[in-house]
Order: C-alpha cells, then structure tokens, then sequence
C-alpha cells in the first residue's frame, strides 16, 4: 500500500526547522559528507527512526508523522516539554501550518483520506503491525492544522484505523478483552456521540447483534484505493475464522486468508476469501497492490507462489495463478499492465494479460519494498540501506542513492 503517499519540496526546509532530523550531509566525526545521489522521483520512505522524505540530493526524517495517501499532506508530532508540538504541511507547496501544542504526550495514528483531520493516541500501535498493551480506557485527540478539535475516552482497548468520508466517524480496531487484548474486531466510533458500534453488512443493513466478526490474525496491509473511498486490509492466519455472514446463516468458517473490504462512505465492510493455500505460508510472504483505475486487487503470496486477482467492483477472486516460489518478505507494486513481485533478491514482473510471469531479475539486497513512478519508466527498489532504481521492461539498473537506515519504501511523495 503501491498506492502512493507523501511529503514534498519546502516541507523540507520547514520540518527541518520543526524537529525533523537531515539523514545526510553531516559527518559525526566533524568532516563533511560526500553529497547524496539525486532520486528521480520524490519518495516517502520508513526508517528506523521514523518516516523519511527523500527529494533529489535531499534527505529528512521525521520522528513521529502520518501522511495521506496520494502523499499531499503530512500530519507530524514532535514532544516539547511535557506536551506535543503538532503541525500540517502540504507536501506538493511545502506550506506548513503553524506549530500548536497539544496537551500531553500524542502520536498521529491515522490521517483522514482528504488530509483534512487526523486521529492521534498515547501509544503508537500500528494496524497492520503488534497489539496494543492491555487498558481499559483509550484517550484519542481528533486534530487539524489549527489545533484540537476534540478529545474522546473510549471505554476500552481502541486502535484508530480511518475516517469515515464525511468525517463523522472514526474506524477503530477493537481489542478484547480490553485488560488482555487477543483478538480483535473493527467497529465505528460516531465523533458527535463517541460512541462506538457495528459496522454494516454489504447490503448496508445493521450487523445483527452477536455476528460481528472477530479476528485473531495477522493484520499484513492496507490500500486505500485511489477514488479514497475504500481501505482494503490483507489479513492471514485465520483458521476456522467465521465472517458476519457465516455467523449470520450458521454455516462453519475456515478462511486462513482474506481481504478486508471497508467502504469508508457507507460504512459497510465485507471480506473476500483467498483460496488455500493462502494464509498458510508466513505473514510477511504475503503483499498487495491496487491497479491505478482501482478495478483490480492483486494478492501474492510468494512461499505458495500464489497469484490471486480480485474485482474490486464484483468483490470476488477472478482469476488465480502459480509462480515459482519464493523465501523472504514480499513487496507488490502494479501499473493497468504488470505486476511486480519482489521477494529475497529477486523481483518478478506479471503480465496481467495472461497472469503468467513475463521477466525476472535480481537486485543486490533484499528487497524492501517497491514503487513504480507515475509515468511507469521507473521502478524504485528499497534494498538494504539504500534506494535503487531500474527500468522495469529490461530489469536494468538506472541509479543508486544511500538511505541509512532505510526499513522500506512507503509510497511516492507529493509532487508540485
């Protein structure tokens, strides 16, 4: 989730001044470094002190920060005394708001899908990634650019996941029980009542009461899709998991794997199955990615070599394939054309024609997520510590840039 996301040009020179920290161009020992190498494409990368923007020869790293999507507008939080300095920035003019400061200790959990509002919490917990530890009561500080806009205590063990369209709504995962959190459950909290209650079903009825679906598995990735009306979530791991409409008909479930399907208009969630035998491989084997016109979903998991392609409009498994496995972690990026799939050191391009595999070639590191550019010519393949970027028809490497601390590449950055 590649859909994009990110930062951009004079936001660097303000967040430089606002807590966030140059990667490059300073030496610890007092000598000056040798100048980065230029990356064609304005990139949002995340390190292992936080999110990283990298434009050009320049480099910057924000501590705690959340970013929309198509990577416009970047919410970051910095502690200043026993409070949280807090501003928003437009990463394609590089306007900042001014800095406010919230009362306490906070951290940006989730961003509405325009940039308009962002949800932050005590504790950083990510969706996707670990539990939360056991409380019985959630502080949440819905903010803006111009400060705090409200505060909710949620009774219970909340995660903010997205806004609802209309910003009325906040999704939340919730942990149960709330003091020993094992599994959990997604629910919708209304910001006028702080009240947290069921979902819809597909058919925008209520969840009938009892038949909410609750998950013990691993949260893999989420895509927004690219009209930012739908979060799409990988989860795996999942045996005899039962959905809302087996609760609701009786039947027995058994899905190791499916996608989380959330409408963030009309509140409604529904969740594809993936056929066996996906989920039974690790967690990280398995990546996402959404075509640009957002009709299509492709699934691989690279222990199995599975391929599965979903309509995003039918909300069903069109087509499957079989490639030849592979060990690692996965990372999937995709154009209306191809798929590319990187595991280990090797990345593989899919012909979306025939869903058969078209090319292969291999990189220097292991693969640490990839991003195609807007126009398709460029390829970015985060690898260890470093960014590099290849022509995506012939595999041949273009250029390098370092990347200190680089854990993976987030999505492209904001552009002017």
């Amino acid at each position: 989730m590649a859909t994009t996301t990110f930062p951009r040009r004079t936001l660097l020179t303000a967040l430089a001044g606002a807590g966030a920290a140059a990667l490059v161009g300073c030496d610890p020992t007092g000598g000056a470094t040798a100048p980065a190498a230029a990356i064609p494409d304005p990139l949002l990368v995340e390190l292992a002190g936080g999110l990283g923007v990298l434009r050009g020869a320049e480099r910057r790293t924000l501590p705690h920060a959340v970013a929309t999507a198509d990577g416009r507008t970047v919410y970051a939080a910095a502690p200043q005394g026993a409070d949280t300095a807090f501003w928003r920035a437009d990463t394609a003019t590089g306007r900042t708001s001014p800095r406010v400061v919230l009362p306490g200790r906070w951290v940006p959990q989730a961003v509405a899908a325009h940039g308009t509002a962002v949800a932050l919490t005590s504790e950083q917990v990510r969706v996707t990634a670990g539990r939360p530890v056991g409380r019985d009561v959630t502080p949440v500080l819905i903010a803006d650019g111009g400060g705090v806009r409200q505060r909710l205590d949620l009774r219970g063990n909340f995660v903010p996941e997205a806004f609802t369209g209309d910003l009325t709504g906040l999704f939340v995962l919730e942990w149960l029980p709330a003091a020993a959190p094992d599994r959990y459950r997604v629910r919708v909290v209304d910001l006028a009542t702080g009240a947290p209650g069921p979902l819809a079903t597909r058919a925008k009825t209520p969840v009938p009461p009892g038949a909410e679906e609750e998950m013990r598995g691993d949260g893999r990735q989420a895509v927004l899709a690219p009209d930012r009306r739908t979060l799409y979530t990988l989860y795996t791991h999942q045996p005899g998991h039962r959905h809302t409409r087996d609760l609701v008909s009786g039947r027995p479930g058994n899905a190791h794997a499916f996608v989380h399907t959330l409408n963030l208009v009309e509140r409604w969630a529904y969740c594809v199955d993936l056929p066996h035998p996906f989920g039974e491989g690790p967690a990280s084997g398995h990546g996402m990615a959404i075509t640009p016109d957002g009709r299509r979903l492709y699934v691989a998991d690279v222990a199995s070599g599975g391929v599965a392609e979903i309509s995003t409009e039918e909300l069903t498994v069109r087509r499957t394939a079989t490639l030849a496995t592979a060990t690692g972690a996965a990372h999937v990026a995709a154009d209306g054309d191809r798929l590319f799939i990187g595991a280990g050191t090797t990345v593989r391009t899919v012909d979306l024609a025939g869903l058969g595999q078209a090319a292969q070639w291999r990189v220097r590191e292991p693969v640490a997520g990839l991003l195609l550019n807007p126009g398709g010519e460029r390829l970015h393949v985060g690898q260890t510590g470093a960014v590099s970027w290849y022509d995506p028809a012939t595999g041949r490497e273009l250029g390098r840039a370092a990347v200190p601390g680089l854990v993976a590449l987030h999505s492209l950055a904001g552009r002017a």
